[in-house]
């Protein structure tokens, strides 16, 4: 188990906090098309509040530790390890209620090439405690609107985890799937869940489209985003998401095995 200090450290030397790989231009655009509703930065969220771009800054400088100044258009995004931790202590928090209660949980990634081996872990963790980790409507077919134009997935399961893969990939238990912001792999799950009698789950961790519909549905849904997904901190600031930290979310998969190991053991596991 890393100490505090040391795991600021590692946020720092993977870049998984302070400088990181996201530009200013990239979160600014996120902001311009979140503030103009566009659906693919929503991520399934329906934002109560009027968000203008400046709004959006600001949400972000407080949330993430992002320049709160608006002439601030290029460079590399920042975000304050601060921040990062106390989200990581909430988010373990979160689970250990879960764990308490043995409620039943839905995992589910849009980051499946980086984020996986973090989230396999804490099902891996949260099922030995005694909560089911459910699998709904795996295999089921998802049709989302991408940059290319219609394309079909199934859903998949990999060590508890959700995710799409394109139709037609071999489901194997080992490799990735596919990126994705899309809400509706969580409303496929969800739906079905409902249609199967339940169990449906007290808690949805994961990110994207994950976390922000899960949320709009009225689950508590907990979950990691980058500075170009203000959806998830608007949701936080709204009340429908319960747990956001802030984080890059594309470094090395093996640079967030230390976030997992301080998460359990905050959750007491």
């Amino acid at each position: 188990m890393l100490s505090t200090g040391a795991l600021r450290a590692h946020l720092l030397a993977a870049r998984l906090a302070g400088v990181v790989a996201t530009s200013r231009e990239v979160s600014l655009r996120s902001y311009r098309l979140f503030a103009a509703r566009d659906p693919r930065v929503l991520m399934g969220l329906d934002p109560e509040w009027s968000w203008r771009v400046r709004d959006l800054v600001a949400l972000m400088a407080d949330k993430c530790g992002v320049s709160a100044d608006p002439a601030h258009v290029s460079g590399l995004d920042v975000i304050d390890p601060e921040r990062t931790l106390r989200g990581l202590d909430a988010f373990g928090e979160r689970i250990g209620v879960a764990v308490d209660r043995r409620a039943p949980v839905l995992i589910g990634t849009g980051h499946p090439h980086r984020l996986l081996g973090f989230y396999a872990a804490l099902a891996d963790a949260l099922s030995a405690a005694g909560c089911a980790v459910l699998t709904p409507a795996h295999g089921r077919r998802v049709d989302i609107t991408t940059r290319f134009g219609l394309r079909t997935y199934n859903l998949d399961y990999v060590r508890g985890v959700a995710l799409v893969r394109e139709a037609g990939a071999p489901s194997t238990g080992r490799e990735t799937g596919a990126h994705t912001h899309s809400p509706l792999p969580v409303r496929t799950a969800l739906a079905a869940a409902a249609e199967a009698g339940g169990p449906l789950p007290e808690l949805v961790i994961g990110d994207h489209g994950w976390v922000c519909g899960a949320g709009q549905l009225g689950f508590e849904a907990i979950g990691l985003a980058d500075t170009n997904d203000p959806a998830l901190f608007v949701g936080e600031a709204e009340g429908s998401v319960s747990v956001v930290v802030p984080l890059d979310d594309a470094v090395r998969s093996d640079y967030y095995r230390p976030l997992t190991r301080y998460v359990l053991n905050r959750a007491c596991l």
